[in-house]
């Protein structure tokens, strides 16, 4: 029971960031789908794509959160212009949140790199169903009523590349919005609501056979101390990839991808926790799926195997 206790009460303090505000699921994989949480990479690889993300948190956690995400974006030919569309859902504990997002991003091409500008909006679902919990006071009337409602999305985002590094800034949450006790979306104002990335890698070509890309991930977000994703990703023949990632305060990834097929891609990583949720969980694990549609005709380093 003391360990229930435990579980819940962390469960709940997670919960409380997520109650009003707009949220960006994040998954250790995220540096092969960065549109994500950047919406300038929406048509960066040119081709039509089609990715799924599927996320199990902290397994054996009992209402530990599982995220997913279905999306696809393309290049429009001839055209430095780039859009996409994605789907999701986003679980924890007794709340859940399901969206649709629309993205658009204009490529400007520079001297000796590009610019990429990008926009997203769209709408998501949330809900809190309270008849899941196991309340104190069964008679407490803020429990008495579920939560549910729709809530407007709006980011924006910058990616400068060249063709062997890139750096990215975003705030993929511009709305201060939450939900009232009737389900009604109050939209406050625009400025980020607490949630600010940024994302820069390198590509060192070792040989013909073998590139190394490193990469660091910045996360700001409202009322969490700044964190910090290290990576290191190997290329081998552009086939296999073998990766390890360090995130602060929370855990070590090591992920492996598999290019099945020139359009074919599958990969997996598993996360080991290194805060204190590391007793109450065996890992979180997940997996993703790629296939792109066409053919990309540009030459640059940056094809789609590396970003």
């Amino acid at each position: 029971m003391k360990r229930l206790n435990i579980i819940t009460t962390l469960l709940l303090m997670c919960s409380a960031v997520t109650v009003y505000a707009q949220q960006t699921p994040m998954y250790s994989q995220y540096m092969f789908n960065m549109m994500n949480i950047n919406p300038a990479y929406a048509g960066v690889r040119e081709v039509g794509s089609v990715n799924v993300l599927l996320r199990r948190q902290w397994d054996n956690l009992p209402g530990a959160p599982t995220s997913g995400s279905v999306s696809y974006d393309q290049r429009v030919k001839d055209k430095n212009v780039g859009w996409g569309a994605q789907l999701y859902y986003d679980r924890i504990g007794i709340e859940n949140t399901a969206g649709v997002q629309g993205y658009y991003s204009y490529s400007a091409p520079l001297k000796n790199a590009t610019l990429n500008l990008g926009l997203t909006m769209g709408m998501l679902n949330y809900s809190v169903n309270y008849k899941h919990t196991n309340p104190f006071d069964l008679g407490d009337p803020g429990l008495q009523t579920p939560i549910n409602g729709l809530l407007p999305t709006a980011g924006v985002g910058a990616l400068l590349e060249t063709e062997r590094w890139y750096i990215g800034v975003s705030a993929p949450a511009l709305l201060k919005t939450k939900l009232s006790v009737d389900g009604q979306a109050v939209v406050k104002k625009a400025g980020a609501e607490g949630h600010y990335f940024i994302t820069t890698g390198y590509l060192f070509p070792v040989s013909d056979d073998v590139v190394l890309k490193p990469s660091v991930l910045i996360k700001s977000v409202s009322g969490a101390p700044l964190q910090y994703d290290l990576n290191l990703n190997a290329w081998f023949n552009n086939l296999v990839c073998v990766g390890a990632s360090f995130r602060t305060e929370d855990a070590v990834v090591g992920l492996v991808q598999l290019q099945l097929s020139p359009q074919i891609r599958f990969g997996y990583a598993f996360d080991y926790t290194t805060s204190n949720l590391g007793n109450y969980n065996r890992g979180t694990h997940e997996f993703m799926f790629r296939y792109e549609i066409g053919k990309q005709e540009s030459k640059k380093i940056h094809s789609t195997r590396y970003y």
